[in-house]
């Protein structure tokens, strides 16, 4: 359960499935998302929409649009939820409570997918179709939506702010990629086991001969799209631990391959929009290298298992599904953190402190390695272009990014961005640490339990949506907290991207120079990857020494 060997070989054979499909499905996102061409079943569904796909939006109308639709959302899913007793397949659930509601609204919208709830005891059937696996898909696509835009808006020059049209992104990332592929790996997860029908709750016997009640219902569908959008919310409470949801190694490795296609592949796909394949293999090469920092970190840490118990034992096996073993949860959970997926297969909070630790700077770095699908590579760009203007101050080079100049606007947006995401979990986290209703959700005192809330207020921003299972965080206070952190965490980013990429769209391009930093080459590749990792050092290493380090020096 704890051996390195069969944990190589399954690491290996995931490297090589995602070394032959990123490529292939990269270029297919890139051909997505810039020809003109729009199938039969598109058109049919603008003309119901009245929507003109062909229509060249401003970036503001751009982000109206993404605001727009995510609202709309937030406002059907509340209500699906408040009335799930009087609606179809409810199979006998009450309606979720007021706040109750505007989290789980607010969450799947936001594509964080945090759960505050059992899945099998509190929503219906229809809540887990027509609501939760619905917006597992829009979500998802409204982040590939943006970076589109934001790589168009790079590509472009001179174009007055335009970089595209949410509508058309929208529906080409939801039926030309999301919904294929989501369909192939159903019927795969469906073969090997996964749970797929509309029985309700019933009475089993157990091997040891007690009575267990077990939901079943649209499992594996929605198993599917919540790893393939980095979405993550379970269907059971104990997500991909469970059996009905991820039955052997196999579709544990396909849910770990689901999670990291996408973000890879939209960094291909950059390469190709922008007309430069060296620019997105330089951002999938820094992706890569973070994973693979964090793989190895995790894998060390579970391991090893620091304390009597797990030494014992030859690794540290509290909350891990014997069915995977250590070495295959630790790897679960470092590409869970590292793309906002949040799905589990083991319980973060058993993970040991070092271990705990990386998760949650895997979750601080901005998800970026590889990140959201979108969210992760409008997230890295962000921070080249950080590093671009670092470079250009230190050596003084021109500070541009693609021909494009990096002036004092572009730079204020891009100061906001990356200050957004720690301004707001470092206050959720002095706000929920200061007040009684916060402290009250904490099952633990001292290290673990302040790393309990961290963890959440960070997971709630950065969009990610797993959890240290120690806090109590379905109430009142945790469940406003933690829905306010989503949405911000989700739109304050999303709206400064998209100012930053009319900026970019509205510059002509500029031929390179002999004061232009190359940003293909391995040299920048390292200076991106030492930007991303003190930009979050910086900002998260002194609480992360209050919760985490101490308790891994306890």
């Amino acid at each position: 359960m704890s051996s390195l060997g069969p944990a190589l070989g399954q690491i290996a054979l995931l490297v090589a499935a995602l070394a032959l499909a990123v490529p292939l499905l990269g270029r297919y996102l890139a051909h997505t998302y810039t020809s003109p061409k729009h199938l039969r079943v598109e058109r049919g569904l603008y003309r119901v929409l009245r929507l003109d796909p062909d229509a060249d939006q401003h970036w503001r109308t751009y982000t109206g649009s993404v605001l727009g639709f995510s609202l709309v959302g937030v406002l059907l899913l509340f209500a699906l939820g408040r009335l799930q007793e009087h609606l179809p397949l409810s199979l006998g659930y009450l309606g979720l409570p007021a706040d109750g509601a505007w989290n789980t609204a607010v969450s799947f919208v936001t594509n964080t997918n945090w759960q505050w709830y059992s899945g099998e005891s509190t929503a219906g059937h229809l809540l887990q179709m027509s609501g939760l696996t619905v917006q597992n898909f829009v979500s998802a696509a409204v982040g590939m939506a943006v970076a589109a835009a934001f790589a168009r808006g790079l590509g472009r020059s001179g174009e007055s702010g335009r970089v595209g049209n949410f509508w058309a992104d929208l529906v080409r990332g939801t039926l030309r990629v999301l919904l294929p592929v989501a369909v192939v790996s159903t019927v795969l997860l469906i073969a090997c086991g996964a749970t797929q029908n509309l029985l309700s709750t019933r009475a089993v016997t157990t091997l040891s001969g007690d009575t267990q009640q077990v939901t079943g219902g649209p499992v594996a569908s929605q198993e599917a799209i919540k790893q393939l959008g980095t979405n993550g919310g379970g269907f059971y409470n104990v997500n991909a631990a469970h059996p009905f949801e991820n039955p052997t190694p196999f579709t544990d490795l396909l849910h770990i391959f689901l999670m990291l296609l996408i973000p890879f592949a939209m960094a291909w796909a950059f390469g190709l929009i922008v007309r430069d394949r060296r620019q997105g293999a330089a951002v999938l090469s820094v992706m890569a290298v973070l994973l693979t920092t964090a793989v190895a970190l995790l894998t060390w840490a579970e391991l090893a298992g620091p304390g009597l118990a797990p030494e014992a034992a030859g690794g540290a096996l509290e909350g891990k599904e014997v069915r995977f073993g250590t070495a295959a949860s630790a790897l679960y959970a470092a590409a869970t953190t590292g793309t906002s997926t949040g799905a589990v297969n083991a319980m973060h909070d058993s993970l040991t402190a070092p271990g705990g630790g990386v998760a949650l700077f895997n979750m601080m770095l901005g998800e970026i390695a590889p990140g959201g699908v979108g969210s992760g590579l409008y997230g890295m760009l962000m921070l080249a272009i950080v590093t671009v203007f670092l470079a250009g101050l230190m050596v003084g080079r021109t500070p541009e990014y693609l021909g494009k100049k990096i002036g004092q606007r572009e730079v204020v947006l891009v100061a906001c961005y990356v200050l957004a995401t720690p301004v707001l979990v470092l206050a959720g986290i002095a706000l929920a640490i200061s007040a009684d209703a916060g402290l009250a959700g904490l099952q633990e005192d001292g290290t673990h339990g302040l790393s309990e809330a961290l963890y959440a207020v960070t997971s709630a921003a950065s969009n990610n949506g797993s959890a240290f299972g120690g806090l109590t965080s379905g109430t009142p206070f945790w469940n406003t907290l933690l829905g306010l952190l989503m949405l911000l965490g989700r739109f304050v980013p999303i709206v400064l991207v998209l100012a930053l990429a009319g900026r970019f769209a509205a510059q002509r391009r500029l031929p390179p120079s002999a004061g232009t930093l190359p940003t293909h080459r391995p040299l920048f590749v390292a200076l991106l990857t030492g930007v991303a990792l003190v930009v979050v050092g910086l900002t998260y290493v002194p609480v992360l020494a209050l919760g985490p380090i101490a308790e891994s020096l306890s």
